[in-house]
């Protein structure tokens, strides 16, 4: 797997969208290079080296900021898992941002997710990752997490080591309301996104505009449909422990019983995977009210896996 340069493109503070203030210690960094680069912004433990990297992967439309608590700073997951000594990459997927005008029809998810790999491999030669890479996916963002935890992750070093993966508002069939897959840029999906406005703190709507992105073609015309014929054989090829988390207004996917008993079973190559409805939460869960719980719980698995890595090394 060849090395991928990391090149810091902004050693300022990064401002996100609806703060006055800059988010202290976030630098917008790249990883790659060439036509493989990608735009990140980073966070990093104000002292000492990092516990573990924490990889996080936006949805559909997204950018970066949507995990930076871009309204209110206590909603931000870069904060929290600043503070508990892990550093933070929020990626920008290929087809977006920096890699845009390289990447114009994006790429299908499952070359994202080498892409990625590459990346982050890149990465660890030249910075410090603690004891390996954690993942956490929004929406479509986990459909790439989970192919990118599928990809060949060799263990022997916490460069090559995958610590745990977490999905949020990520499953495999859609509901009923989601069949036809409006274009979310237009507005026609607001429900499903979204949820009840009361699950959002004030200012939410506004600021989240800045943070709206041009989805892909490859994503917009080929992938969106064809996920539920490839979800089982992406889950099976997972290896790491797995946490699975929906809000109880999520519009996007069919959860009932039998539907999340066998998601969960398609994860054959490790343990059965948690899954979680968070009360009074949408499918944006970062951006909403509920946004503490879910990141906080979601730092409660990657203790656990930090805890279950550390005894299989005996």
């Amino acid at each position: 797997m060849s090395a991928a340069p990391t090149e810091s493109v902004a050693t300022a503070d990064v401002t996100a969208a609806g703060h006055d203030v800059a988010l202290s210690g976030v630098e917008q960094i790249v990883l790659g290079h060439g036509r493989h680069r990608l735009g990140a912004w980073r966070a990093e433990p104000a002292t000492g080296a990092p516990r573990s990297v924490l990889v996080a992967v936006h949805g559909r439309a997204m950018s970066p900021g949507y995990f930076a608590g871009p309204v209110a700073p206590h909603t931000s997951l870069l904060a929290l898992a600043t503070s508990l000594g892990h550093t933070v990459l929020a990626v920008e997927r290929p087809g977006y941002g920096l890699s845009r005008a390289a990447l114009p029809h994006g790429l299908p998810l499952a070359e994202q997710a080498r892409q990625l790999r590459r990346s982050l491999a890149g990465y660890a030669e030249l910075h410090p990752v603690g004891a390996g890479f954690f993942l956490l996916g929004h929406s479509d963002g986990g459909k790439t997490a989970l192919h990118l935890a599928g990809e060949p992750w060799s263990g022997a070093t916490p460069a090559g080591r995958l610590l745990g993966l977490d999905l949020n508002g990520c499953g495999w069939h859609y509901a009923p309301a989601a069949a036809h897959f409006p274009d979310t840029l237009a507005g026609g999906a607001g429900e499903l996104n979204w949820g009840p406005l009361r699950l959002y703190p004030g200012g939410t709507f506004r600021a989240s505009r800045a943070l709206l992105r041009e989805v892909p073609a490859a994503e917009e015309e080929e992938e969106t449909g064809r996920w539920p014929a490839r979800f089982p054989a992406a889950a099976a090829r997972v290896r790491c422990p797995v946490r699975l988390t929906f809000g109880a207004y999520e519009g996007w996917w069919r959860l009932d019983r039998d539907e999340l008993a066998a998601v969960a079973a398609s994860f054959t190559g490790t343990r059965r995977p948690a899954v979680e409805r968070l009360p009074e939460a949408g499918h944006n869960l970062s951006l909403g009210l509920a946004a503490p719980l879910y990141h906080a719980r979601a730092l409660a698995f990657l203790e656990e896996c930090l805890a279950a890595s550390s005894d299989s090394r005996g």
